[in-house]
């Protein structure tokens, strides 16, 4: 069950509030796919007598991208009564919605925001399912070094996730011989960043950028010149995990490594919704579908155990123990990071197969 807008639900509905990326210039295709998982798995909650008899009911609000949105989103979701509130995918985005659903106490499960710095100072009102930054990114540039990739440039647009993320890449390759340049790209086209790229020596360009703009215009350009040959792009933020990546690129669009948060093999759960989910969004779930099934297989969990008093559910994180599509989920204190946290999703560096685009290759897991 899900409403978009403020019209009546059924009486008895226990109300889950979902912030999710739905418009521009918010990335549409992963929200799509957040919600298709977050969706399913309240049907499945509901064909199965709902929480003790009474239905689950998703409030949807998009919040576009957009971290002042979703900040009036949490406040109106709080007023209308929502027992807690679940996903969003932008990093930047999540640390806002957790920041005001810790100042009016509502439970909030993240879905996939990774910055490790959710929020300002610890709280017992925020979890999160995807995991921190510097977990996964510190898994990327050992990758980079098993590859023999060690001079690395990253074309990069003025965010708090990109300039984190260069962050971690730097501080964790230093110390191993490795070298991070900083292409920026408010200054340079995609002609003029190739000059920059071939000056670096770089072997490996990682795009730290917006999809489709200017991401896709960057690779063109990389692939088509003729000094860039033996550059490896990469895309640690998971852009080419999507369908519309394909797409647009076409064969341009194989052979760029990036991290998603997905076992190697998926178990019977997770088989059964995959299925599902293909069949609901008409192509391949991406992780962030599994982790929008996955939020609200922990919060069902949750509301059977503890019912619907928004304090007790926030007490209740450490004691999760719940099967996930990906693994066995549950919470803990994590040094450097305010809030519960699944410590580890799954986690691959992968990229489409030259030989079959539709296909992915997994070249490192842990």
């Amino acid at each position: 069950m899900t409403s978009q807008d403020l019209g009546p639900s059924e009486p008895s509905a226990i109300r889950i509030g979902a912030l999710v990326p739905l418009t521009p210039p918010g990335w549409v295709e992963a929200g799509r796919h957040l919600l298709a998982g977050l969706e399913l798995a309240v049907d499945h909650v509901n064909d199965t007598g709902g929480i003790a008899g009474r239905p689950l009911e998703l409030v949807v609000r998009d919040t576009a991208a957009d971290p002042r949105q979703a900040t009036a989103a949490v406040a109106e979701l709080a007023r209308l009564g929502v027992a807690a509130l679940a996903g969003e995918f932008h990093s930047v985005v999540a640390r806002a919605a957790a920041t005001e659903a810790d100042a009016l106490g509502v439970p909030f499960l993240c879905s996939s925001g990774v910055l490790d710095a959710l929020t300002e100072e610890p709280t017992q009102w925020v979890a999160r399912l995807a995991p921190a930054q510097s977990h996964g990114w510190r898994r990327y540039a050992d990758f980079l070094l098993g590859a023999g990739h060690s001079r690395i440039a990253v074309a990069t647009e003025p965010s708090a996730y990109w300039a984190s993320g260069t962050r971690i890449l730097r501080d964790h390759l230093a110390p191993r011989g490795g070298t991070v340049t900083e292409l920026d790209l408010r200054a340079l086209t995609p002609t003029a960043l190739c000059d920059a790229l071939a000056d670096t020596r770089a072997t490996a360009l990682l795009l730290l950028a917006g999809f489709p703009e200017p991401a896709v215009p960057v690779v063109r350009a990389v692939r088509r010149d003729q000094r860039l040959t033996q550059v490896m792009i990469g895309a640690p933020a998971g852009q080419p995990e999507f369908p519309a990546w394909s797409a647009l690129l076409g064969d341009d669009s194989v052979a760029v490594p990036f991290l998603r948060y997905l076992p190697e093999h998926l178990g019977p759960l997770g088989t059964r919704v995959e299925t599902a989910l293909r069949e609901r969004l008409a192509a391949a779930p991406s992780f962030v579908a599994f982790e929008g099934y996955d939020t609200i297989a922990v919060l069902a969990d949750l509301l059977r155990s503890h019912g619907t008093d928004r304090a007790r559910i926030a007490a209740s994180w450490p004691h999760v123990a719940v099967e996930g599509t990906r693994g066995r989920i549950s919470f803990s204190r994590t040094p450097g990071i305010g809030v519960w946290q699944w410590t580890w999703a799954p986690t691959q560096v992968a990229d489409r197969d030259p030989s079959h685009p539709d296909r992915f290759r997994v070249l490192r897991t842990g």
